[in-house]
């Protein structure tokens, strides 16, 4: 269910992500938000905004799914016998259920980046997948079953952070706002806690993000050989803000997929339990 809830919230906020990799993958300047957005729309029209979704949705199908599922196993296991669950425990379950997705999502994630950046491209040089699948099929016959791995060590390092950073901030934040007397459990305190939490993850996670998307666009001659090579490139060639590259599109989009997913899944959750897993006697939790 948690892959098909982060699908539904991917849905509107797919948009986001387009910009933030059209952003992450320009050098130089002239590379702004408001530019970047012109020439998306210049490209395609609305739905320019919308190159990738395939890829995007064989994300979340995996990386997403392999994530929330290994996440919630590891709080169960890890869970006191009174049911409490420490901070550092699940913060330890949160990087792991990270390093999971990040494993199982890395060649949906290629795709996603390169159907994503292919419009940004001269003609000559775009790869032209037909789908997500097509990408999949043509990296393997290109670059071989390793080019469906290429940048792995920074996008399971940025899912580890991002996953740690998210879920831990999330409960924390909610946990401060309900101790005010601002806020009662509800949408108001699911979007606030997940405003700030997006805040922490995306700031954490950003040099990760861009040396990822950098690693994962480039072809069989890449320039970048590993995590801390790639950074370090980046930053001797473009200064240290171009690791913050996509930073607003990619904030913007972490609140609403946080408060999304989880709306979504709590939705599916209730069908489920209603329609199925009570008439049949399954045990929910």
């Amino acid at each position: 269910m948690a892959g098909f809830a982060a699908c539904a919230a991917n849905f509107f906020t797919h948009p986001l992500d387009l910009l933030k990799v059209r952003q992450q993958t320009m050098k130089g300047t002239g590379n702004g938000l408001v530019h970047v957005v012109r020439g998306v729309f210049a490209e395609g029209g609305m739905l320019g905004f919308y190159n990738g979704m395939s890829a995007a949705v064989l994300r979340q199908m995996t990386y997403s799914m392999a994530r929330f599922a290994t996440y919630e196993e590891l709080k169960k296991r890890m869970s006191r016998e009174d049911g409490s669950l420490p901070f550092y425990r699940m913060a330890a379950a949160g990087i792991v259920a990270g390093a999971v997705g990040g494993i199982c999502g890395t060649p949906a994630d290629i795709v996603l980046v390169r159907l994503q950046n292919d419009g940004s491209l001269p003609l000559a040089q775009r790869r032209n997948y037909k789908h997500a699948i097509d990408g999949l099929v043509q990296i393997t016959r290109s670059e071989g079953p390793r080019g469906l791995f290429k940048g792995a060590v920074p996008n399971v390092s940025r899912a580890m952070l991002m996953t740690g950073a998210q879920l831990c901030s999330y409960d924390a934040f909610k946990d401060l706002l309900l101790s005010t007397p601002y806020f009662t459990n509800g949408l108001a305190l699911h979007f606030s806690a997940s405003l700030l939490s997006g805040f922490v993850a995306t700031t954490i996670t950003s040099p990760f993000d861009v040396v990822k998307t950098r690693v994962m666009n480039a072809g069989p001659t890449s320039p970048y050989r590993s995590l801390l090579q790639a950074m370090v490139l980046i930053v001797r060639e473009e200064g240290v803000r171009a690791l913050y590259k996509g930073w607003t599109p990619s904030f913007v989009r972490m609140a609403p997929q946080t408060v999304l997913t989880f709306i979504f899944l709590e939705q599916f959750r209730g069908l489920y339990w209603n329609s199925y897993a009570r008439h049949n006697c399954v045990k929910f939790e």
